[in-house]
C-alpha cells in the first residue's frame, strides 16, 4: 500500500494533471474559466476573494520553503528548530487562518445567494468539498504536529520533505513518507487527489493568470486640445477612421 500512495499515485497525479489540462484546452478552449459569479453578488465576493487568494500564496510559498528547502541548509545558516518551527506553527498557521476565513465566506456567500447557489453545479459542490479538506486537514497538521509511532515529535522537513524532494529524481523514498503521523499522509493523499482534478474544475483557472498584465506596455491616455474638442463637437455622427484612409495618412 505505501508503494501505492507513496510512489504511483503522485506520478498519476502528475499525468492526470498535465494531460487534463492538454485536454481541456484542445477541446474545451471556451469552458476554461472560473465562471465568475460577480454579476450576481459583489459585495461579499470584493472581501473573500482576495483574503482567499492572499492567503493562498502564502500557503503556498510556506510550502515551497518547507518542502523544498533541506534541513540541513537550515541547520548550516544558524536556524535552530525550534525558531523554524515557531515561524511555521505562527506564520503557517496564521496563513492557514486566513485561508479557512476565505474559502468559509466563498461557500457561505455561494449558498446564501440565490443566484450564485443555481449556478453552482455539482462539479463545483465536490471541488469545494475536497478543497476544504485539504485545507482543515492541512491547518489541523501544522496545528497538532503528532508523533511518529516511535513516540518521538515529528519534524515533516524529515519525512514529507525528504519524499517530496525524492520524487524528482524519480526514486520515491515511501518509507520516509510511511514514517510521518496520519494527519500529514492524509493531507498529502486528498491534496493529491485535488492537484489530479484541477483541469476538470474551475480551479483550472489557476494557469491562465494574467501574468502578462505585469509586462504589457503603458496605454497612454491623452487629453483633446480646446481646438480638437472644439472641431470634433461640430461633426455629428462621426467614428473612428479606419487605419490606412487617405483622411488617415493626411495626419
Amino acid at each position: 500500500m505505501k508503494v501505492l500512495l507513496w510512489g504511483v499515485l503522485p506520478y498519476l497525479t502528475l499525468l492526470m494533471l498535465v494531460g487534463g489540462l492538454i485536454w481541456r484546452r484542445q477541446y474545451d478552449a471556451f469552458g476554461w474559466t472560473t465562471r465568475s459569479s460577480q454579476l450576481y453578488e459583489s459585495k461579499v465576493l470584493r472581501i473573500a476573494s482576495p483574503v482567499f487568494h492572499f492567503s493562498l500564496l502564502a500557503v503556498f510559498g510556506g510550502h515551497v520553503v518547507g518542502l523544498m528547502v533541506p534541513k540541513s541548509f537550515t541547520d548550516w545558516i544558524g536556524l535552530s528548530q525550534h525558531n523554524y518551527h515557531a515561524g511555521a506553527l505562527y506564520g503557517g498557521g496564521l496563513a492557514g487562518l486566513g485561508l479557512v476565513l476565505g474559502l468559509a465566506l466563498l461557500v457561505w456567500r455561494r449558498r446564501r445567494t440565490p443566484a450564485v447557489f443555481r449556478a453552482t453545479t455539482w462539479n463545483d459542490k465536490i471541488m469545494y468539498l475536497v478543497l476544504a479538506l485539504v485545507v482543515g486537514l492541512g491547518l489541523f497538521a501544522t496545528l497538532t504536529g503528532g508523533r511518529t509511532p516511535s513516540g518521538a515529535e515529528h519534524n515533516y522537513r524529515e519525512t514529507v520533505s525528504v519524499w517530496f524532494r525524492s520524487l524528482f529524481t524519480f526514486q520515491p523514498d515511501v518509507d520516509a513518507m510511511a514514517a510521518s503521523t496520519w494527519q500529514f499522509q492524509a493531507h498529502v493523499v486528498i491534496a493529491l487527489l485535488l492537484i489530479a482534478g484541477i483541469p476538470f474544475t474551475r480551479l483550472v483557472h489557476a494557469f491562465s493568470a494574467p501574468v502578462h498584465y505585469l509586462f504589457r506596455p503603458y496605454i497612454v491616455y491623452r487629453s483633446r486640445d480646446a481646438v480638437g474638442a472644439r472641431r470634433s463637437a461640430t461633426v455629428k455622427g462621426r467614428g473612428w477612421d479606419p487605419i490606412g484612409t487617405p483622411d488617415n495618412r493626411r495626419r
